[in-house]
């Protein structure tokens, strides 16, 4: 068994081409917390990497800053599968993750951490559609129209009632994430975690974030830009997982 780190938390970043985001990113998340920061670097192809090691290397974010980089892209949800698996096997008790596009706001981290320690809960989830004090900007029509299909759809597998299954700024309690055997690479990570969770029993709470999004026409790359193809991609994964899971 390895040694327990001198922090119970682990906040990951996964990163992809990231470049113009990153150092205001870290500088935001060490204003409101000193916990191990982990970024995973997902075979960006601008400087992303770069920076971050220059970062980590003449210690210009205070604290202790891992770094994983993958060869390759190999998406969105094999960078949090890395960073949940590295939680697990280095037997910290929670773990926050957040997204590096400056959508996901670091000030909220203290309140999160909060939340799953005061109530027990196993993952505290964000959502930008529990406030609409907090929406700051519109959301494209066609990912706000698919959110809305996906969550109905979760909240018919499951008895969570979330008003938003995709936001990235989640915690968990990482001896509940032991329970569950993720492996979906892409996007789609959330709705597989969503389904494996409530069949393990696990207790969930959303928490109000900002809408933001810096930039409306980012791409979710190759066929997946194309609405009704990332649809059916969703609801493939739930299908798939609720068969497996034998929910019904």
């Amino acid at each position: 068994m390895k040694n327990r780190p001198k922090t119970d938390n682990l906040i990951v970043i996964p990163i992809y081409n990231e470049q113009k985001h990153i150092f205001n990113v870290l500088r935001e998340v060490r204003k409101y917390s000193s916990e191990d920061l982990m970024v995973i670097n997902d075979g960006s192809t601008d400087e992303s990497k770069n920076i971050v090691e220059e970062i980590a290397s003449c210690s210009k974010i205070k604290g202790k800053l891992i770094v994983i980089n993958h060869l390759k892209n190999e998406g969105y949800g094999k960078s949090l599968i890395d960073g949940i698996n590295f939680a697990r096997n280095n037997n910290y008790k929670y773990l926050l993750t957040l997204d590096c596009d400056e959508q996901h706001e670091p000030e909220l981290i203290p309140q999160f951490f909060k939340e799953i320690k005061k109530e027990k809960f196993d993952i505290v989830s964000g959502s930008r559609y529990l406030s609409f004090q907090k929406q700051i900007d519109t959301p494209p029509e066609d990912r706000y129209i698919i959110n809305r299909k996906i969550t109905r759809m979760i909240n018919q597998v499951t008895s969570y009632g979330l008003t938003d299954s995709f936001c990235g700024f989640k915690i968990y309690r990482v001896e509940s994430l032991k329970k569950l055997e993720l492996t979906e690479k892409g996007y789609g990570l959330p709705l597989q975690l969503w389904v494996q969770a409530y069949k393990n029993n696990l207790t969930v709470k959303e928490l109000p974030v900002s809408m933001i999004y810096k930039d409306k026409n980012r791409t979710f790359g190759n066929y997946l830009d194309n609405p009704e193809t990332r649809l059916k991609y969703y609801q493939k994964i739930i299908d798939n997982e609720v068969k497996k899971c034998l929910i019904y």
